[in-house]
């Protein structure tokens, strides 16, 4: 048995966890900084880092009486994100987690974020067997990961400019709709017509699996110029959201093709949206796997449950790893 208190401050979420054996979810709390960031239409790398302090000493408090464990009592390990990530945000959970490991002399494991996104799915009553595809959409990362074994990984595709989440939230604000952009424009396309406007799915049949989506927000945005104020908004998010998801499916069924994948998760913000896990769970052909709702964003439940599966395995990285904003996964 392992019990694992972890945190996630890669961003702009402050998540605060503890999780049995990597499935339990004993006490999981995250705070928000959206209210903070919405007026700047996206996230102030400072002030991010400034929340993060103000809370994660509060926030841990509140897990550990939720979970019954006062200074840590029954705790086995404490793991935080250590990339990639925002650099500011990233020192204040690394430093703050190894600082409560050395003080309660518990052992420290640095956890990659992807690598948190890619463990949600267990934290889910029905979870995969390895081996497994993977297609991770969050805020800033679009990719396609062959998991072969815990912790041995192959990127098969990823984003060439902006990620998927990005695009949401860029073209959100040409909308002006609300940050941030994924369920703003999932609201506002539920009254559009997602044929209204033929935006281009981009590297369709060329780049491998590789993704762009810069060429699509670029297209809103002449959409919205020759409209001259005039644009259907509603028809113009549910055009744009069909478009980004179209691409997730056609590289996704290229992947699936390519490697003879038998099961499929999802992870990251995006696969909270609604269009996309429709689309992905009837149009694939084999078992996909998505997190609950509350595991799709930014959370220290998910970097407990890699942590865990890192110490069962033996391969927890150096306790010493820094923290670093472009880690990569492999």
């Amino acid at each position: 048995m392992s019990v694992v208190l972890a945190f996630e401050t890669s961003c702009d979420e402050t998540g605060v966890a503890i999780v049995r054996d990597g499935r339990e979810v004993i006490a999981n709390v995250v705070a928000s900084q959206i209210d903070v960031h919405r007026e700047f239409g996206g996230v102030v790398p400072e002030i991010a880092s400034r929340q993060h302090t103000r809370v994660i000493s509060q926030l841990t408090d509140k897990v550990l009486r939720d979970a019954g464990m006062p200074a840590g009592e029954g705790i086995d390990a404490i793991a935080a994100t250590i990339g990639p990530g925002l650099m500011g945000s990233l020192l204040v959970g690394v430093s703050f987690a190894r600082a409560l490991a050395y003080a309660w002399n518990k052992p420290f494991i640095p956890t990659h974020h992807i690598e948190g996104h890619l463990f949600s799915v267990f934290l889910a009553e029905e979870a995969p067997e390895f081996p497994f595809l993977a297609l991770v959409v969050s805020g800033g990362h679009t990719q396609l990961i062959q998991c072969s074994a815990p912790h041995e990984y192959e990127i098969l595709g990823t984003t060439r400019d902006d990620a998927v989440g990005e695009s949401f939230d860029k073209v959100a604000r040409l909308l002006d709709l609300p940050y941030p952009g994924g369920p703003s424009i999932q609201k506002a396309s539920a009254n559009g017509n997602p044929e209204a406007y033929d935006f281009p799915r981009a590297m369709r049949e060329k780049g491998g699996l590789d993704f762009s989506y810069s060429g699509l927000k670029t297209a809103v945005l002449y959409t919205l110029q020759e409209a001259k104020g005039k644009a259907n908004i509603a028809d113009v998010a549910a055009s744009f959201q069909a478009a980004a998801v179209d691409v997730l499916l056609i590289k996704t069924r290229q992947a699936i093709a390519q490697t003879g994948a038998q099961r499929l998760i999802v992870a990251g913000g995006v696969a909270a949206n609604k269009l996309l896990r429709e689309r992905l769970q009837g149009e694939l052909g084999i078992p996909v796997f998505v997190p609950p709702f509350a595991y799709c964003i930014d959370n220290a439940a998910m970097i407990a449950a890699a942590a865990d599966s890192r110490i069962r395995c033996g391969a927890a990285l150096p306790v010493d790893t820094p923290p670093q904003a472009g880690m990569s996964l492999v």
